[in-house]
């Protein structure tokens, strides 16, 4: 039977999960009865080269003998590596965890440089279990085979970016045009064999390729040659993110010897016009398109002529994975920081709380473009019923909500979905350190499922957060960051350096505010990523207004977002990216705090302005704010079991209300006289999350005060702050 869309994702991307574009996109095609098939092509290109048949074929490879040392032993070693990799890759699928000990020793894998890193990293292993220890030391010897196969084999071959050179500012299209003129390489031989069986089983009308990352375009174009070539009756289109960012200005006309179409922005509705019009259901002079680039008279033609508006996040339905292989995806370990391993280690299935940035103003990010700039959230029980969905049809309760910007109060609602609902998932995202981030709601989202959130800090420095118009203070992410850390979720901070007129005084002090953060034990992980100017930020779009000037106005046939220009405090910023990254690898390690900052870099730099115990007051600095009347009050702790005693004091006695609770971890005791203890049994019956009335501290006060007085009295009494350790929340 035809399938009528075969959706890829090219390789390389990544290894652990699929990259969701495809399965959007088939969850939507899936609202219209529309069949369709998808692949992720990098894992299934990955599995056909690291195993045992296609190491077999890659040592037979003579086009290319060893130079270095390190590919000469690779080579001489090649039976030890026929002889392991299959079992490697399976326990990396996890299939079979007990080869962690064997890999744990010294005697089972042969090893190559990669390894000979492990003296700086065996202090790490001590906080790494057996499982984990084994995942590092697999993921070392599948980048050892790597090594030998950018040496001997294919020059552009990376686990997660293929050709990535050929993508990146591409403002020509002759040096890829010319690299896919020449004879395919080995890979693009695996590549090309693995289409071509799912391209003759499927046989599509419409062949749609996601092309996410730089990484992913020369495979991607590989592709779309070959159906070309062999099958020109399909339609080819590309999508996706590299497209969306890069591809907005495109007159390249060979570009569409390839490709017959490329869409902008949100996928489904440009898609639904493409398959209605080479379904020939309607007239070609009645044929409309949504944000897309095709050839017409031999001209590169922009169509954007449908007044149909896009679909609602509503009702684009759940993602479907069906089809990707999920049980073959590998987890590996590359680094020993927590959130990167995040992203290589475990599957996750992708999901949005809500389409574009609910604050949209960022200087230095996209916000002109419709991903970001179009914000509609999700109603929480509609993404809760996804969650419940996707757990149902996959069978993996990891879940990476994949926002520019999670909204805290979207992110409440969601948590107290999943909590009503009695789910046990796993999830984590990426937010904005906003205030709203109490440390209440911090602990309502760690209930939840809530393991880690990313959020950017990128300047610390104030004035340059202004400037970024970022929205927050350093005091103000000291402050979040602790509320997030206290209840155990783990925090990355996006670190920034270079920022159009930084001056050294400020690098060094963001430094020193990033040595803080991590020594008062608020962060637990970060990155610095040096400034780069794109078309679509304000940055870009408005240079003047930010001290910097475009090196050149001139604009490319082929990929335009990455912009060169110079700064006008003519500061060489990339010559503080070794120290930076290298002081931020021992903080994230907990050591090397009472270095001096002088001993990260190898040039001189100022003395840094920012006190010594700047984030220690910042974390101090209590602010006592009064409740809000209107801020929800909700009970997520169990039922209490109540008993009366009688109390005497100097020959009074009074009546007693003693309540025992039983948390997860502990059970715990509160005493109240007795028609303070009787109401609060009450109340909390009342506003137990399994409730569908949800009550503010008003009506709490309010309830309270039909029957006794001095409510404030006793809302900060101990009693209530215990109970508040323990779940219950004000909102």
């Amino acid at each position: 039977m035809k399938t009528e869309i075969f959706a890829i994702t090219p390789p390389f991307t990544q290894l652990n999960t699929p990259y969701p574009a495809t399965a959007y996109i088939k969850g939507f095609l899936n609202t219209k009865n529309i069949s369709s098939a998808q692949a992720d092509l990098g894992i299934e290109v990955i599995l056909e080269l690291f195993s045992k048949k296609g190491l077999n074929n890659l040592f037979k490879v003579d086009n290319q003998k060893p130079k270095s040392d390190n590919a000469k032993r690779i080579l001489a070693l090649k039976d030890e590596y026929l002889k392991t990799i299959d079992a490697v890759i399976a326990f990396l699928q996890g299939k079979n965890p007990t080869l962690a000990l064997q890999i744990c020793g010294d005697d089972f894998l042969p090893q190559a440089s990669r390894f000979a890193q492990l003296e700086e990293l065996d202090w790490a292993f001590g906080a790494m279990g057996t499982q984990d220890k084994a995942k590092h030391l697999a993921t070392l010897y599948l980048e050892d085979i790597s090594d030998y196969i950018v040496e001997c084999i294919d020059e552009n071959f990376g686990f997660s970016r293929y050709a990535e050179r050929l993508g990146r500012s591409a403002n020509s299209f002759d040096e890829l045009y010319n690299a896919l003129n020449q004879e395919p390489t080995y890979i693009d031989k695996i590549l090309i064999s693995v289409l071509k069986e799912k391209i003759e089983t499927i046989q599509p009308k419409l062949f749609l390729i996601s092309v996410p990352f730089p990484g992913n375009l020369y495979s991607a174009f590989r592709c779309a040659q070959w159906v070309k070539a062999n099958h020109p009756e399909i339609k080819i289109s590309m999508g996706g993110g590299f497209p969306n960012t890069e591809l907005r200005s495109l007159s390249d006309k060979r570009v569409f010897e390839f490709f017959d179409f490329i869409t902008l922005d949100d996928g489904e509705l440009p898609i639904d016009l493409l398959i209605q019009n080479i379904s020939g259901a309607l007239p070609k002079e009645m044929q409309m398109y949504k944000r897309t680039f095709l050839l017409e008279n031999g001209e590169v033609v922009y169509k954007n002529d449908s007044f149909r508006k896009d679909y609602k996040q509503a009702d684009v339905g759940t993602p479907d994975y069906d089809g990707l292989l999920l049980d073959k995806y590998i987890s590996v370990i590359e680094i020993v920081n927590p959130m990167h391993r995040m992203w290589s280690d475990g599957r996750w299935n992708k999901l949005t709380m809500a389409h574009g940035c609910y604050w949209g103003k960022c200087t230095f990010c996209d916000i002109s473009l419709d991903y970001i700039k179009v914000y509609e959230p999700v109603q929480a029980r509609q993404i809760v019923d996804r969650i419940e969905d996707l757990y149902e049809k996959t069978g993996q309760n990891g879940f990476h909500f994949v926002d520019e910007a999670a909204p805290p109060a979207l992110m409440r609602e969601v948590a107290l979905e999943i909590i009503r609902r009695k789910l046990a998932v796993t999830w984590w995202t990426n937010i904005r350190f906003e205030k709203s981030f109490t440390a209440d709601l911090c602990l309502l989202l760690k209930a939840s499922g809530c393991i880690a959130v990313s959020g950017g800090l990128e300047v610390a420095s104030d004035r340059l957060l202004k400037l970024i118009d970022k929205g927050v203070t350093v005091e103000q992410v000291a402050k979040v960051t602790k509320n997030f850390t206290s209840v155990g979720i783990m925090v990355h901070a996006y670190l920034m350096y270079g920022y159009p007129t930084q001056t050294i005084q400020e690098t060094v002090d963001s430094l020193e505010m990033v040595r803080q953060l991590f020594e008062a034990g608020v962060l637990q992980s970060g990155f610095w990523h040096q400034f780069a100017m794109t078309a679509h930020s304000p940055v870009g779009m408005y240079p003047e207004r930010f001290g910097v000037v475009k090196e050149s106005e001139s604009i490319g046939t082929f990929a335009n977002n990455d912009i060169n220009y110079i700064d006008k405090t003519g500061i060489d910023h990339n010559k503080f990216s070794y120290g930076l990254k290298k002081s931020l690898f021992n903080f994230m390690h907990g050591i090397c705090f009472d270095f001096e900052l002088q001993d990260w870099f190898d040039f001189k730099i100022p003395r840094t302005k920012i006190q010594s115990d700047f984030i220690e007051k910042a974390l101090n600095d209590d602010d006592n704010f009064n409740t809000k009347p209107t801020a929800k009050v909700v009970w997520i702790g169990g039922k209490p079991s109540a008993e009366s005693f009688t109390k005497s004091k100097k020959g009074n006695t009074w009546e007693m209300a003693s309540l025992t609770f039983h948390d997860k971890r502990e059970s715990f005791t509160v005493q109240t006289n007795k028609s303070e203890g009787e109401w609060l049994v009450s109340i909390l019956e009342k506003i137990h999350i399994s409730k569908e009335k949800v009550y503010t501290f008003a009506e709490v006060k309010a309830d309270f005060e039909t029957e006794m007085e001095n409510f404030e009295l006793f809302w900060y009494s101990k009693p209530i702050n215990t109970l508040r350790e323990f779940g219950l929340l004000v909102l």
